[in-house]
């Protein structure tokens, strides 16, 4: 019995470390596929902003920002670009 409770308390153990350590990989992985859609929404307002002249950097701090905001960083960043 006595070796039964331990095994159930390791076994809560690692489940309490298992979510405590997946939690910051699950946020760092979420910001990595937005930063990486952010890239690609950066390219295609630049691939249509040709037309008119208009380009954004294409670097990390912008594609953090759009990756972070989602489409209102792109548009933020556009409006940025605009009146500064």
């Amino acid at each position: 019995m006595k070796i039964v409770l331990i095994f159930i308390a390791c076994i809560a153990i690692l489940v309490v470390f298992g979510k405590s350590f997946a939690w910051p990989i699950k946020l760092i992985t979420k910001l990595i596929i937005n930063s990486a859609l952010g890239t690609l929404l950066i390219f295609i307002i630049n691939l249509v902003g040709t037309s008119f002249n208009f380009h954004i950097g294409l670097n990390v701090i912008n594609s953090v920002i759009v990756g972070i905001l989602g489409i209102p960083g792109g548009v933020l960043l556009i409006l940025i670009k605009i009146f500064v």
